[in-house]
Parts: structure tokens; C-alpha cells; sequence
């Protein structure tokens, strides 16, 4: 106890002794000091804590654009070899994910059917696997529909596509009730249909499921062939390709053939390039007059030419109500195989007979005509 009682006179006494100081011999104490106590029987042990440390603020970065979303940034190797930050993930990853597995595979199951016997004879027991079903994740099938699977198209093109009848025909049969669409009649060509889903009927036969590729050929026309589509024409350009059908099969088995046709026409007479193909949008770009494709004809001339000839020709002449001038005429050099003069003529509008008629309007006469280039497309030198 007495002890005790000097500890608390002690710690009474320094207590006196700090307050009792005036306010301006006070001086701010950085630490305070660690305090023993001690006697024979009770020791205080007074010490203060250190402050608990603050904690680091980290770097948050913010990957979100003007719009608030979410931006992920991928890092890929472009085709130079560098390196380069892109906003999407790569093609090959996306590839990669529309193939991967999403669940673990099943086990096989093994069903066994029972056998009936038979003069004690037991039959012998089929066995039947059921392997697993292959599924893709919903992102992976929402990538593939919006880029790569082929979106519905009009009916009358999608019966065009498929070697039914030109387009025109086509329209004819679907208003004639001849064309069916999942069992019920169809009457409007432009009703939006998918070959792959879609049950259609023309004519009581089945439309495949699969369309036939998409073919282009680029073809040097032989004189005396005409540019038509039609089965009754034996010298039709449609026709020189009946080699390339008959080995159709072997080559792409279980497709449907291509219903092929010219881009264009050149006349009887006319030879040179011309593209045959069975892709409709591809032959609106390549021979409606809006586009302004240039086309390049080579015109040997029977008799002699003069400037004059040259000045005519290139002031035009009117085509079915429609003034109709070329883009360049050149008069060629004379070779000595060749004894007639020939033309180079341009023209971008591709009127009937219109470099036919320019010539005549200069008041000279075509022997020959061949066409040797459309747009970017050139016959070779050795053709042309």
C-alpha cells in the first residue's frame, strides 16, 4: 500500500508540474516519452501507440470512352510486325471462341437393346453411342449471324439465285400462285425469305437449301454467238459453257448449279470481252450507265480515215433520244499485217450499237469491232 500510494504522489506531481507551467514557456512536444513505474511489488508499464500509417491511394485508370462505356483495349502484332492498341479483340479470337468448347464433354452412353430370343438363339445386342452436342456460346452465334450468315433476301432473287428463271420469269411464277413459302402460297416478290430455314416450293419441287456459289468468268465472245440466256439458242454464249457444267457434279458435289448470264450485250457481229456470271448485284455495278464504267472498243475501218472523220466521231451523235458523245478517239498506227485503219473509241454510257453509230454518223463503215476492256478488266495483249 505504500508504495502504491508513493507511485500516485508521483504521477500527482508531474501532472502539478505540466499544467502549473504558463501557457508561454510551453512548447509543442513532438513525443511523448514512455513512462515506468516500478516499485517492489506492482510495475506500470505506460507507453503510446504509434499512428496508424495511411493507406496508399492507387492508380485507377479509366478505360471508359465519351460515350460511358466500357473499353477494353487489345494489345495484337499487325501484318508489319508492330505492335498496336486496338479497341475490338482479334479476328483469330473470335474465330477461336466461335469454335471452342463452352461445356465438358459427356461421357459416352452406351445403350444396349434387349435381345428376343428365338429358338434359344439370342440375337445379337445393338449397341448405340450418343456422342455430345456441339454448342457455341450465345456471343460466339450473334457474331456469326451479324458477320458471315447471309441475311434474308427477296423472293423473286432468292428463286433467281437458285437457277430457277431469270428474274423477270421469276416474278411471273410467284404471281401466278406457282410458289410456295412454308405451305402457304406466296404472291409477293419481295416477301423476305431464308433458303436455310425456309421451306419453298416452285412448281411442286423443292428449292435446295444451299444456294450455288457465286462464279465469275471473264470471256473473249467468238463472232456469230449471241448474248442470251435462252435454252432454244444454239449459238448462244450461255452455251460454250456446257463442258464447264458437265464435270459440275464431280467437282462440287451435292451444290446446285449456277444459272448463268451475260453482263452486257455484243451484238452477232461484235467480239471481245464480256463477263459472264451469276451475281446480280455484280452485273447492276458493272453495266448500268450510272456507274460510268468506261468501256474500250477497237473499230477497223473499211476505207481511209481523216481528221475530219476523228473531229465528227468525237462530237457524238443521238441514241434513242439521248446525245451520246465518247471519251476518247485515237486513230491507231498502221501495222503491216494490217492493211484497214484502226480506231481506239471510249465510251462510259454503253448505248445500243453506240460505237456502231458514231462511226456511221462520221460517214465512215465498221468491218470489224471487238471490245477489249471494261472498267478495270483488259483482255490479254496476245487477245486483244
Amino acid at each position: 500500500m505504500v508504495s502504491a500510494a508513493a507511485t500516485l504522489s508521483s504521477l500527482h506531481n508531474i501532472q502539478h508540474l505540466i499544467f502549473s507551467t504558463k501557457p508561454s514557456l510551453l512548447k509543442p512536444i513532438a513525443s511523448l516519452p514512455r513512462i515506468i513505474c516500478s516499485s517492489s511489488s506492482q510495475e506500470f508499464n505506460i507507453s503510446f501507440a504509434p499512428p496508424k500509417p495511411k493507406p496508399k491511394q492507387q492508380t485507377q485508370f479509366d478505360f471508359s470512352n465519351q460515350e460511358g462505356q466500357l473499353f477494353i483495349p487489345w494489345i495484337v502484332r499487325g501484318e508489319d510486325g508492330n505492335l498496336k492498341l486496338q479497341s475490338h479483340p482479334p479476328a483469330r479470337l473470335l474465330h477461336a471462341l466461335a469454335d471452342a468448347k463452352t461445356q465438358n464433354p459427356k461421357k459416352k452412353i452406351k445403350k444396349k437393346s434387349v435381345g428376343v430370343k428365338k429358338d434359344d438363339a439370342p440375337i445379337a445386342k445393338a449397341q448405340i453411342s450418343a456422342g455430345p452436342e456441339r454448342t457455341y456460346s450465345k456471343a460466339a452465334r450473334r457474331f456469326y449471324n451479324e458477320n458471315f450468315r447471309e441475311q434474308p433476301q427477296r423472293l423473286s432473287k432468292v428463286l433467281a439465285a437458285s437457277g430457277v428463271a431469270s428474274r423477270r420469269n421469276c416474278e411471273e411464277l410467284i404471281f401466278e400462285g406457282k410458289v410456295t413459302v412454308n405451305g402457304s402460297v406466296c404472291n409477293t416478290p419481295q416477301t423476305r425469305v431464308d433458303p436455310g430455314r425456309d421451306v419453298i416450293y416452285v412448281d411442286g419441287n423443292r428449292l435446295p437449301r444451299r444456294l450455288p456459289p457465286k462464279v465469275y468468268f471473264a470471256l473473249n465472245k467468238p463472232k456469230g454467238y449471241i448474248c442470251s440466256s435462252g435454252e432454244k439458242e444454239s449459238k448462244s454464249v450461255i452455251s460454250l459453257f456446257d463442258s464447264y457444267f458437265k464435270s459440275w457434279d464431280k467437282i462440287n458435289s451435292g451444290r446446285p448449279k449456277p444459272r448463268l448470264f451475260t453482263v452486257g450485250r455484243l451484238d452477232v457481229a461484235t467480239t471481245g470481252l464480256i463477263i459472264v456470271t451469276n451475281d446480280g448485284d455484280f452485273a447492276q455495278a458493272l453495266a448500268h450507265p450510272s456507274f460510268n464504267l468506261s468501256k474500250e472498243y477497237i473499230a477497223t475501218i473499211e476505207g481511209v480515215v481523216n481528221k475530219r472523220h476523228l473531229i465528227a466521231i468525237s462530237e457524238g451523235t443521238t441514241i434513242e433520244g439521248v446525245h451520246c458523245t465518247p471519251d476518247s478517239v485515237e486513230l491507231l498506227p498502221s501495222q503491216p499485217d494490217m492493211s484497214r485503219p484502226r480506231l481506239r473509241i471510249v465510251v462510259h454510257e454503253g448505248r445500243n450499237h453506240e460505237v456502231r453509230e458514231l462511226v456511221k454518223n462520221a460517214g465512215l463503215e465498221v468491218y470489224a469491232l471487238k471490245r477489249v476492256r471494261i472498267g478495270g478488266y483488259r483482255l490479254p495483249s496476245d487477245l486483244g
